[in-house]
């Protein structure tokens, strides 16, 4: 598995438009990237009534959809650790997690002062960044907000 690093952060606080910036910085530096979102609840990614949304209704545990130059899977599977998703990655550089802010991997944490008043991750050892709009005596490099180049570098540094 290559090296993963989680983007945490309250609800709303910036971690997707943090991912946004941060994985064509990281490209253009010539790596592959891998992402994974967490999420809290079950989700489709198909729209109801869709073909594909239709196989899996019916009990297919695993639906694929090709197209020229994309593919998708919609697999039944039971999600443990980040460790079984490791064939679904086993050519990039970098997995950037969303969240999986309780498991034990580096963390950069986004801390906006419009979303909370002091960083969730101040007393986890695996935090290694945050980026925030705010002051703070935390002893791991701080980033703003679009300091996007300076946190690319750490992550290329310390990782790639």
């Amino acid at each position: 598995m290559p090296p993963i690093i989680s983007v945490v952060g309250k609800s709303e606080s910036g971690k997707t438009t943090l991912i946004e910036k941060l994985i064509p910085e990281l490209k253009n530096r010539g790596y592959r990237i891998g992402t994974i979102k967490h999420a809290h609840h079950n989700f489709d990614m198909d729209k109801e009534g869709k073909d594909s949304w239709r196989h899996k209704a019916a009990g297919s545990e695993t639906v694929v959809i090709v197209s020229p130059g994309k593919i998708s899977i919609v697999k039944d599977e039971y999600f443990e650790r980040l460790e079984h998703l490791e064939k679904y990655f086993d050519v990039m550089d970098l997995v950037i997690t969303e969240g999986f802010k309780r498991e034990k991997m580096p963390k950069i944490e986004v801390c906006r002062a419009a979303r909370n008043k002091k960083p969730l991750c101040q007393d986890d050892n695996t935090l290694i960044a945050l980026v925030t709009d705010t002051e703070t005596n935390l002893n791991v490099p701080t980033f703003g907000l679009e300091e996007i180049k300076g946190l690319a570098d750490l992550i290329e540094k310390k990782y790639l």
